[in-house]
């Protein structure tokens, strides 16, 4: 993979760094999901240069074209076999879904498979041939340089991460693991791993502090020592991608960059996940992000930084499982932010200087509909916008109307001592939230295409717990329905 100056835009702004960058995976179990074109133009408009697909959709690809987004591509575990069990199946497949896209569409990798090893055993035997056909591909197309080729895993296979120096692969898989990495050491080329602090703290049963693996600085009587080197570590992350280095330390294979191709943190969670919160998950990702970007490495490889894929851009509500599988979103399909963290190393919090104020994602249902009634009655907001058949009115959510009202109130009163409160079911944003046809008050846009080039008629919101839509069918004042997607303070750093 190519280094270079990324400007990474989470939540509105990433920050310049040069070396290190963070990109973005984009997850397709998504209802609603947008078109390719407005996918792409979502990321443009926050300035993600790194995407990993977890197909070759064809749509995509063709979309993000002249789009300057370096892109990973995935070979799925369904074409695994039949491309580990045929030559000719493995050329097709790079000319098909790599070399008909170059150069317009800048591919710099592919993925084979995810999760492999833990997750489709019976795979195993074929994985490494898959990557050797598909290295000889596109040597024959003269592509080797460009597009490297590495299999992203899972920590789960190296049983015992810490202490990280005497972490090692399960045994079970070390013939396979030593034949990736010779395969990766031949082709210059980086291992994947998927490494996520949040399991590794739920799982751990309270044997590591929450701020360990969020980022968090931690007294020096609970700071995390490898006992046998002595070394400090700041954050689990640090120590699960050690962890990997030692391990391939100890397969006598050295030489080979670590790149994270999956972490993250869920920001809603069921009643038994307490730890999936908003809260949580904005502390961790603007933590990762200044991290990732001070261009540094883990303990044991200090000058090699360590490229990261953040989990993920939308938030995937089709997937199965407890209710913090659905919710790992960065965005709303809509383009709005989930939620506002800090972006830079100057903890500067986004909202402090916004212009617009719209609703806050999981306020309490009975507080928005006060809110909501208040603005459009005794604050004064003028809502006839937002009633049906007028320009706001769809989508018909919490989201959309008190984000409206909340808004119109705001821009009318600020200037006589008004908040974006609403007890606490408000924030600020430098995001217009205008889309359409419809203009939010102070809205300067002109054309509905003005954000970036995208333009929605669907705010789609988090999936609750309960499965229930946020979309409801009637009058604004007797909307008794969940919180909808909303749109969160960004702030220019």
């Amino acid at each position: 993979m190519v280094l270079g100056n990324l400007l990474l835009f989470i939540v509105g702004i990433f920050s310049y760094a040069s070396g290190a960058f963070v990109g973005i995976n984009l997850g397709t179990d998504v209802s609603n999901m947008p078109s390719a074109p407005d996918v792409v133009s979502i990321l443009k408009a926050n300035q993600i240069t790194h995407l990993r697909l977890y197909d070759a959709d064809a749509h995509m690809l063709k979309a993000l074209a002249d789009s300057g987004i370096e892109v990973m591509v995935g070979v799925t575990n369904e074409e695994v076999l039949g491309i580990g069990e045929s030559p000719s199946k493995a050329a097709a497949w790079i000319n098909q879904n790599v070399a008909a896209y170059l150069p317009s569409t800048s591919i710099t990798a592919i993925a084979v498979g995810s999760e492999v090893l833990t997750s489709i055993p019976n795979l195993v035997p074929v994985l490494v041939p898959a990557m050797n056909y598909l290295h000889k591909a596109l040597v024959a197309s003269n592509l080797n340089f460009q597009v490297k080729i590495s299999t992203p895993q899972a920590m789960d296979i190296i049983p015992r991460p810490f202490p990280p120096s005497t972490a090692t692969f399960n045994s079970s898989w070390s013939a396979t693991v030593y034949q990736i990495l010779q395969f990766l050491k031949n082709t210059d080329s980086f291992y994947m791993l998927n490494a996520y602090p949040y399991f590794g703290y739920t799982s751990g049963n309270g044997i590591f502090p929450l701020d360990y693996a969020l980022f968090r600085s931690l007294p020096s009587v609970k700071q995390i020592v490898d006992p046998n080197t002595l070394s400090h570590y700041d954050s689990m992350f640090d120590a699960l991608v050690d962890a990997t280095y030692y391990s391939i330390e100890a397969l006598n294979m050295s030489g080979i960059s670590i790149v994270v191709t999956e972490t993250g943190w869920p920001w809603l969670g069921g009643a038994n996940e307490p730890d999936a919160t908003a809260e949580n998950a904005e502390t961790f990702n603007s933590n990762l992000i200044r991290r990732v970007l001070n261009d540094s490495g883990p303990p044991s490889q200090p000058k090699v930084p360590i490229n990261t894929y953040i989990y993920e851009l939308f938030n995937e509500d089709k997937r199965p499982g407890p209710v913090s599988e659905k919710n790992w979103g960065l965005f709303f399909t809509n383009g709005s932010a989930v939620y506002t963290f800090s972006l830079s190393t100057s903890n500067q919090i986004t909202g402090n200087n916004s212009d617009f104020c719209v609703a806050k994602p999981n306020a309490d249902p009975g507080k928005l509909q006060a809110g909501l009634d208040w603005a459009c009655g005794q604050g004064g907001a003028n809502c006839d916008a937002i009633q049906e058949g007028k320009p706001c009115y769809l989508p018909n959510t919490y989201q959309n109307h008190a984000s409206y009202a909340y808004n119109d109130y705001y821009k009318k009163k600020r200037s006589v001592g008004a908040t974006c409160d609403f007890d606490g079911t408000a924030a600020t944003t430098t995001v217009d939230p205008s889309y359409g046809s419809c203009k939010f008050t102070g809205s300067s846009t002109i054309t509905p295409n003005s954000n970036g080039g995208f333009t929605t008629t669907v705010a789609p919101g988090p999936v609750t717990p309960q499965g229930g839509s946020a979309t409801v069918n009637l009058p604004v004042s007797k909307i008794q329905f969940l919180i909808s997607a909303v749109f969160l303070a960004l702030v220019l750093l």
